[in-house]
């Protein structure tokens, strides 16, 4: 064997007993752009229903924007109000309203979470599961007192695929 050849199957070897015996890919489950969609379209409609102009965003679970939608004549600031309450409501596994309620009873560490970027305390933020895994979050505004009713009647439309 030559040096060089010695030289590889040694970085082979130190590489291969590095990676630890347990190690393995994570499996998991993501949110897919048409069921983001029905959510999204769900929670508009039944707003709408209850006569509010909305909008609402879904999020995946880094966080990132999967769907924004826009009722006609919602009020410019509920596209980034709904959006904040679908981050916080992802980031944090709990809905918005849970969220504010434990600011509102003084709690310390969400006192400085709520001055992070994309984080806001105001109910209409819900997290998307898959049994315990949070996969997502859903966020709407515009509908004052009824936000999450309207986020949970989208989630209810594919409640089945959420498994």
């Amino acid at each position: 064997m030559s040096a060089c050849s010695k030289g590889l199957f040694t970085l082979a070897l130190a590489s291969a007993l590095s990676v630890p015996a347990s190690a393995q890919l994570l499996s998991r489950k993501d949110l897919s752009y048409e069921i983001a969609k029905s959510i999204a379209e769900g929670a508009i409609a039944e707003c709408h229903r209850r006569g509010y102009n909305t909008s609402v965003v879904v999020v995946d679970r880094a966080g990132d924007t999967l769907i924004a939608m826009r009722y006609d004549n919602a009020s410019p600031h509920t596209m980034e109000n709904a959006r904040r309450k679908a981050y916080t409501a992802r980031t944090f596994k709990q809905t918005t309203e849970e969220y504010a309620k434990k600011l509102e009873a003084g709690n310390a560490v969400i006192k400085q979470q709520v001055t992070l970027p994309g984080v806001i305390a105001i109910p209409g933020g819900v997290p998307i599961k898959v049994g315990e895994d949070v996969i997502g979050g859903v966020g709407l505004s515009g509908s004052p007192g009824v936000d999450e009713p309207c986020v949970q009647a989208g989630l209810d439309k594919v409640k089945d695929q959420l498994k």
